[in-house]
Formats: C-alpha cells, sequence, structure tokens
C-alpha cells in the first residue's frame, strides 16, 4: 500500500511535532533536574557547615628554629571561614625574632568536634643576631598552614598545625617549616 504526498506530509509534521514535544519535555525536566541539584548541593554544603566560634584567643607553641610563642587570636568571617592574627617571638642561639603573621583559613569538619583547616597569608619579621654575626633586619614572609583541631564542651580549642613560611630577607630568605600546639579560649 502506497502512501499518498498529503499523508506522508501529515506523517511527517505529525512526527515533527512530537520531537518538539519531546524536545519541549526533555527541557523542562533538565531545567528541573538543574535546579534540583543545586538544591541539592547548597543542602549538602549547608549540612556540612560547622559552628566556628565568633572569636579565639590564646597561644601557639612552637617553632622549627628553636622555641617559639605566639599570641593568637582568630575571628570568623563565615560559617567556614576565618582570619588568624599572630604576635610572636622566638628565640635560638644565634636569632630573636618578633613576628605578626595574618593567615586566611577555611574550615572543614572532620568528625564530631574535630576539624582541619588550611589557608594562606603573610607577615613581617624582625630579626636581631644574638652574637652579632649579621646586621639585624626586618623582613617580610608569606606562610601557607594546615592543622587539625578540636573543640572541647568548655570554650577551649586545641589545634596541631603546620606552617610553612618563605621569608624575602638577607636573613630570613629561605623556606622555614613551622609546627606548633595551640591552646584557645573561644567566645
Amino acid at each position: 500500500m502506497l502512501l499518498t504526498t498529503a499523508q506522508v506530509l501529515y506523517c511527517i509534521s505529525l512526527t515533527n511535532s512530537i520531537i518538539l514535544c519531546l524536545k519541549y519535555i526533555k527541557q523542562r525536566i533538565m531545567k528541573k533536574a538543574l535546579l534540583l541539584s543545586i538544591a541539592l548541593i547548597g543542602f549538602a554544603f549547608t549540612m556540612n557547615a560547622q559552628y566556628i566560634a565568633s572569636n579565639a584567643i590564646g597561644l601557639r607553641l612552637g617553632d622549627s628554629d628553636g622555641f617559639g610563642a605566639e599570641i593568637s587570636y582568630q575571628t570568623r568571617v563565615r560559617d567556614t571561614n576565618r582570619l588568624e592574627f599572630g604576635l610572636g617571638w622566638s628565640d635560638n642561639n644565634n636569632i630573636t625574632a618578633i613576628r605578626i603573621i595574618g593567615l586566611y583559613q577555611w574550615v572543614w569538619k572532620l568528625d564530631g568536634s574535630f576539624n582541619w583547616y588550611a589557608g594562606f597569608g603573610g607577615g613581617l619579621a624582625s630579626l636581631n643576631s644574638n652574637n652579632n654575626l649579621f646586621d639585624d633586619e626586618t623582613a617580610l614572609f608569606i606562610a601557607g598552614d594546615i592543622g587539625i583541631e578540636y573543640s572541647f564542651e568548655i570554650p577551649l580549642l586545641i589545634s596541631l598545625d603546620f606552617r610553612p613560611e618563605i621569608g624575602f630577607g638577607k636573613i630570613n630568605n629561605d623556606l622555614d617549616f613551622d609546627i606548633a600546639l595551640g591552646l584557645r579560649y573561644q567566645f
């Protein structure tokens, strides 16, 4: 049985109509799927967000070149970000250093009250020779920061972090690896 031209044209237009309907349905489904995906991702990030204290102040103890102590202050910027500022002092056989540092950190939940964090920043160091082997200097440095922390039920935060630093001075012109234990009061 042969189809007439009118029947063929009708089948073609019907096929085109079905294709257009399917494209429209697919487009609507894709829009809804995209909106649902965005909502689910946002919900997942919200569920993963944890509480960071508005402020924390305390001590950070340790250094790569001898004993060092730093007064540390942290302030929350967002639910998962904070700024950390430090005023530190370190001393070894050859150098006494006073330094200020500022870091921007991202904080992620590990489990329960355990978090881990990473960030970057920089600072300024004043280096003094203990035995007059070199001239005193003031130098800039940049730093990375990665660590783990535990927040107790009382307003105490304990952390252990690793802070690589690159100095840009005559004396402080290399890569240092700073490891320290931090104890901070949260408020």
